[in-house]
């Protein structure tokens, strides 16, 4: 099997188990979308580790597109397209396309478990602030939180509440996962030429 088909063919298998864990969820979801899947994005950040960033960057924005189509429901309440394009853009387009940056700490971080684990908390912690800055900016708009609170500190504590256990949890099982898939991780069994210009 030829390389190129070989990464189009693991692609789409870690897609579609990125796409059916995400339907697994521990709790939610949330009244405006979101909750906590199991490892839903744990595919896609080995992609980004197994052929760098620039395809995990093309993964990860295919993993939108399908999350988008699975969460047509939330871009309904938009009001009008100026809103639908925020929705979409924040919420979908840049919160799981920003997954495929996970491998970017490989080469300053000599341990490829800490990177793994740290590329992990920067990429979740930038997808939550995409998160953020939607409930800021268009779901307070849209559905005032009622609470007296500043969109803000709502914002916060409704993203916070599902995006940090799951960052937490996909952390934890792939630093369990890296010893029996460490040949997966690190593209050992991919052409040499191919695997020194991981990430």
């Amino acid at each position: 099997m030829s390389y190129q088909l070989r990464r189009l063919t693991e692609s789409a298998v870690l897609l579609a188990i990125a796409t059916v864990l995400s339907l697994f969820q521990f709790t939610g979801p949330w009244v405006l979308g979101g909750s906590i899947t199991v490892c839903s994005m744990l595919p896609i950040v080995m992609l980004a580790h197994r052929y760098g960033t620039r395809w995990g960057l093309f993964s990860a924005f295919a993993f939108s597109a399908l999350q988008l189509l699975l969460g047509l429901k939330n871009v309904q309440y938009a009001p009008d397209w100026l809103t639908a394009v925020g929705i979409i853009v924040l919420d979908y387009g840049l919160a799981f396309t920003v997954l495929g940056f996970a491998a970017a700490f490989n080469r300053v971080i000599p341990d490829r478990r800490l990177a793994i684990v740290t590329g992990i908390a920067v990429t979740f912690f930038a997808r939550f602030l995409c998160h953020f800055l939607s409930g800021v900016l268009i779901w307070e708009a849209l559905w005032p939180n009622g609470l007296g609170w500043a969109p803000a500190v709502w914002s916060l504590a409704y993203n916070g509440s599902y995006m940090l256990p799951e960052a937490i949890l996909t952390s934890v099982v792939a630093f369990l996962l890296y010893k029996p898939l460490q040949k997966f991780w690190r593209g050992d069994d991919l052409p040499k030429a191919v695997a020194g210009r991981q990430p």
